[in-house]
């Protein structure tokens, strides 16, 4: 049989790793018996608790900062914004050549090093 620490031993070693839960290594128990315990704790709030316990423990103790940092460097943009086509400026609706530009001849080609 599996220790009930075993268990709580693989539900770590998944949620530290990101693996699936069927990569989860043997010596924790079945991967389907972790995570059978993982998720009847999430539902009855046993996570929950045990964080709020943890929390209310390092904060008496003043361990916990509770500083809020706002990092705003992945926002994303509407579709329009990232350089799709835009109404009325695709390729078909131009002319083929414009009178203000002038042709490009062999003197104006960059040169070869």
């Amino acid at each position: 049989m599996w220790t009930r620490r075993q268990l709580i031993d693989g539900i770590r070693w998944r949620t530290r790793t990101g693996a699936p839960w069927r990569d989860v290594p043997k010596r924790y128990g079945p991967w389907d018996r972790v995570y059978d315990l993982f998720r009847h704790w999430q539902r009855d709030g046993t996570w929950a608790r045990i964080l709020a316990q943890l929390q209310a423990e390092t904060d008496a103790k003043g361990l916990i900062t509770w500083d809020v940092n706002v990092d705003s460097t992945v926002c994303r943009a509407h579709q329009h914004a990232a350089g799709a086509a835009k109404r009325g400026t695709c390729g078909r609706n131009r002319p083929a050549a414009s009178s203000s530009s002038r042709p490009t001849t062999a003197s104006d080609a960059p040169a070869a090093d």
